[in-house]
């Protein structure tokens, strides 16, 4: 298995995190310019970090069902909980990292002078393999990213210390958590700490504005992220997970109900209007001109999926607990559902499309 990637993606590191931990091997190369422009578009119809070559000549992406996929292979020590509302619960948590968190991580990211030097010279050495001034090619990216991932993605004067507030809170959420055991639910990882390796270790562990402030408000978070880095199943694939859902994860779900679930909801009535762009009021707070996207639609459309494959006498505890959390009913408002994305229920091998264009241009 040939990962193509970044050693600063948010989604390689996840996915990286999952390959480490599960002991599978796999052959790390950073994705250039050919492979980037040429050769996985040909292969997935657009390239996302990070794309995967097998040993069979079969490219896939997405790191969410990559990882389901691996999981049916590789049973060993399970990151699925066995408990089906423990299960739901960290999909959900997974489901937030992902596509929640990014908008603050590629903020602090873009927006600070420091950080955006750091990340630019990376990804100018990684990826612009010309022959141009390295000051140049950072410029370049680093405009490109701040475009499409900060301006474009709804964060301006209005939306910034909302998003830098996130951050700020979920250090916090997890602080608590992480002083009482070692991994999200329990004795070892799941697929909620995988999900949470994305935007914590591969931004704010080494982006220097996050990185300051985990270190000093969240040094038992950042002592996770250093523990999920160099975990594997082999030392604690058997340990056990708590019973349930505890009380110490009830902010967390909050706030996944009132920032994540209400962005996907907002999202999907917006694509079901064929809007291109929606505003998204979150908290009292607007971001504006945020991008519409049918991938966000699909995950909330997994997400049902997910509930509806719970057996009778299981649902009603997970709804309850939900519901309590200001989940649900955002969860449902909106339908029907239509993302048309991955229609043959392909994925990870599945045509994919960019989540954002360079010629989608905010102000």
């Amino acid at each position: 298995m040939i990962v193509y990637g970044s050693k600063i993606s948010y989604f390689t590191g996840k996915f990286e995190t999952y390959l480490r931990y599960k002991e599978i091997p796999y052959e790390f190369r950073a994705l250039g310019l050919r492979h980037y422009a040429l050769v996985i578009p040909r292969a997935l119809g657009a390239t996302q970090l990070p794309s995967v070559r097998l040993e069979d000549g079969r490219w896939m992406s997405d790191t969410t069902p990559m990882i389901a996929w691996l999981e049916q292979r590789h049973p060993r020590a399970p990151v699925m909980p066995a408990d089906p509302v423990q299960r739901f619960i960290a999909l959900l948590v997974e489901d937030y990292a992902d596509e929640w968190l990014w908008r603050p991580a590629m903020h602090y990211r873009w927006s600070y002078g420091a950080d955006r030097r750091l990340a630019g010279t990376r990804l100018a050495e990684e990826l612009i393999v010309l022959p141009l001034p390295l000051a140049v090619r950072r410029a370049f990216v680093s405009r490109r990213q701040r475009r499409l991932f900060v301006r474009g993605d709804g964060i301006d004067r209005h939306t910034r210390a909302h998003a830098e507030g996130v951050v700020g809170g979920l250090f916090d959420q997890l602080e608590t958590v992480f002083r009482r055991r070692p991994f999200l639910l329990g004795g070892r990882p799941t697929i909620a700490d995988i999900g949470l390796m994305g935007p914590v270790w591969r931004h704010f562990v080494h982006d220097p504005t996050p990185a300051r402030m985990l270190q000093e408000r969240a040094p038992a978070v950042f002592e996770w992220a250093a523990r999920m880095w160099g975990c594997r199943a082999g030392s604690v694939g058997e340990a056990e997970l708590a019973e349930g859902i505890g009380a110490d994860l009830s902010p967390l779900l909050r706030e996944i109900g009132a920032t994540h679930l209400e962005a996907l909801s907002a999202n999907a009535l917006a694509h079901g209007e064929g809007r291109a762009r929606h505003d998204l009021k979150l908290q009292g707070v607007t971001y504006r001109g945020v991008p519409t996207s049918p991938y966000r639609v699909w995950c909330l459309e997994q997400l049902r999926a997910r509930f509806a494959e719970l057996a009778p006498h299981d649902a009603p505890a997970l709804q309850g607990l939900l519901a309590e959390h200001g989940c649900w009913e955002p969860l449902w408002r909106v339908e029907p559902l239509a993302s048309g994305h991955d229609p043959g229920a392909e994925a990870p091998f599945c045509r994919v499309s960019r989540m954002v264009r360079d010629r989608n241009r905010a102000g």
